[in-house]
Parts: structure tokens; sequence; C-alpha cells
């Protein structure tokens, strides 16, 4: 148990030193918002609903819910996802 917590020390340090971003050592999502009309996702698990006004996207902290109008998914990888549209809301739905 000891052992576990003095790696984990460790690399702390070591990830503080190095600058690395959080969103990269961990499956914590990244959110970037570009206006209204722009939202990109990164850390994200898979997409639970897929509607115009309505994108349910599952991370691994919980489900993010954009609302909106005209709503597409413009752009989609493993790291990453885009979707373009008039944003309204969102609002978030974490894991228990």
């Amino acid at each position: 148990m000891k052992r576990g917590i003095r790696l984990k020390k460790r690399f702390n340090k070591i990830d503080k030193f190095l600058e690395i971003p959080e969103e990269v050592i961990t499956n914590k999502p990244k959110i970037t918002i570009l206006g209204f009309q722009e939202l990109v996702i990164e850390n994200y698990k898979n997409i639970l609903e897929y509607e115009e006004v309505f994108i349910k996207v599952n991370t691994h902290i919980g489900a993010i819910n954009i609302n909106g109008f005209n709503l597409k998914l413009i752009q989609m990888n493993q790291e990453d996802l885009m979707i373009t549209g008039k944003i309204d809301s969102l609002d978030f739905e974490a894991n228990e």
C-alpha cells in the first residue's frame, strides 16, 4: 500500500516538472467552446444520444449534455470530437 502511494507522488512530481496537462495523464474530459457555434470535447468514451437539438456524450467521469439547434458532429476520432451548430447550453451528469 505504501509503495503505491510513493509511486503516485513520484509521478505527480514528474508530471509537474514536465508541465504535462492533467487531462493528458488522467481520463478527465477537456471541453473547449469557441463562441456559440463550435465545441470540442477531448477524452470522451462514446456518444449516447445524437439529435439535431441534443447530443449526449459519455466520458470517464460522467455525461455531457449539449443543447442547441442544428447540432452536427463534424469531426470524431479516438481522442476528440467536434460539434457545430447553435449551442444554447451544456449540463453535466457526474458518475457516482
